[in-house]
């Protein structure tokens, strides 16, 4: 099981892999079970967004354990919480924010910040 942290700008935290598009992220979700998603929204300028990894979530029925939503855009933020909540089975935590520090530091992954390209080596 592995940790997935989307994001187009950030670090990512150690023991997660990166997807730095909603494609990546998709794409990872669709590979296997996830233990920790941490969502970003904006992914770029005409790209798609934290929104449409959501919507596929919901589409498929592939949740991770847990969901957490560390953009800074307050409104990104409470439409993928709204449509999240609204479906996510009891066996997923949906938390409505950043992973708390303490959590990230705590984790020890495969190789820390793989990307999708190394993935697999």
């Amino acid at each position: 099981m592995i940790h997935v942290f989307l994001d187009d700008y950030r670090s990512c935290p150690k023991g997660f892999v990166l997807a730095r598009s909603a494609e990546e992220c998709i794409m990872l979700i669709d590979d296997g079970p996830i233990g920790i998603l941490s969502l970003d929204y904006d992914l770029g300028w005409g790209r798609p967004t934290g929104l449409d990894v959501a919507r596929h979530m919901v589409e498929t029925g592939r949740y991770p354990r847990e969901i957490y939503l560390h953009t800074s855009s307050e409104s990104g933020r409470r439409q993928m919480y709204h449509l999240l909540a609204g479906h996510v089975p009891d066996t997923t935590r949906l938390h409505y924010g950043p992973m708390p520090p303490s959590l990230a530091a705590g984790l020890h992954g495969r190789d820390g910040n793989m990307t999708m390209e190394s993935r697999d080596e």
